[in-house]
């Protein structure tokens, strides 16, 4: 039995809410049950210098977790002094994004996703790149009523989940409490239309079997699949 109480291939309740700030280009607040997370995706006419007069644009990401997200208060990172997991999880989410986007129809502009960590039970990162995609979308959508990007350079959904091994049996969707006594846990990555992006694994104090990651990976398709189609219901697609 789980700690939830949940079927090994049950995903916990996700609810996806748009358009949840006031300035940003795109917004929401993505729910996947104890974890919340705040994506807004930010839009500037302008790109980094290393992509000056190149006609591609591109898409980046920040993340943070707010001082008191978790059990106990953290101290709030500068940009200057973050952690390397802060620096990994940003790189992760801005490569899962730019997945999903033709660069050359988005035009030479660039798209921020910041992913505020409001609440977190297990799986902060894969929240993040789940919703992150709806921020992005939601932006992009405002461009193209615009008139400013002229063809839809959104090429297809990017999800993400958790999964993971517990007392010896795969999980999907790891909360707080099983991803902290789980003997193997990845994070997966997934389009819409099935293929990987990124795949990240590891064992703790152990090993783990070609047999158990395919496992995994089946379980993860499942819920990216389950993720993919919150994200059609989110942004009406």
């Amino acid at each position: 039995m789980r700690p939830s109480g949940r079927q090994i291939d049950e995903m916990r309740p996700v609810s996806i809410e748009t358009d949840v700030t006031r300035h940003a280009e795109g917004s929401c607040l993505i729910r996947c049950g104890d974890t919340h997370v705040l994506c807004t995706a930010s839009v500037d006419e302008r790109v980094p210098p290393f992509l000056k007069n190149s006609g591609l644009g591109w898409v980046t990401a920040e993340y943070g977790m707010l001082p008191r997200s978790t059990h106990s208060r953290m101290r709030r990172e500068a940009k200057a002094g973050q952690s390397g997991r802060t620096q990994e999880i940003q790189r992760l989410i801005g490569r899962s994004l730019r997945a999903g986007i033709d660069r050359v129809a988005l035009g030479e502009r660039q798209i921020t996703v910041d992913c505020d960590v409001i609440q977190a039970d297990g799986g902060t990162r894969c929240a993040s790149i789940t919703g992150g995609w709806v921020a992005l979308r939601l932006a992009v959508n405002k461009l193209m009523k615009a008139g400013d990007v002229l063809s839809d350079p959104m090429i297809d959904h990017v999800a993400a989940v958790s999964c993971g091994i517990y007392a010896g049996q795969p999980l999907l969707d790891l909360d707080y409490p099983e991803d902290s006594e789980a003997g193997v846990d990845g994070n997966f990555v997934i389009t819409g239309t099935g293929q990987l992006v990124e795949v990240q694994m590891s064992a703790e104090g152990g090993t783990f079997s070609t047999d158990q990651m395919t496992a995994l990976l089946d379980l993860a398709r499942r819920g990216t699949d389950s993720l993919v189609a919150s994200q059609k219901a989110a942004t009406g697609a």
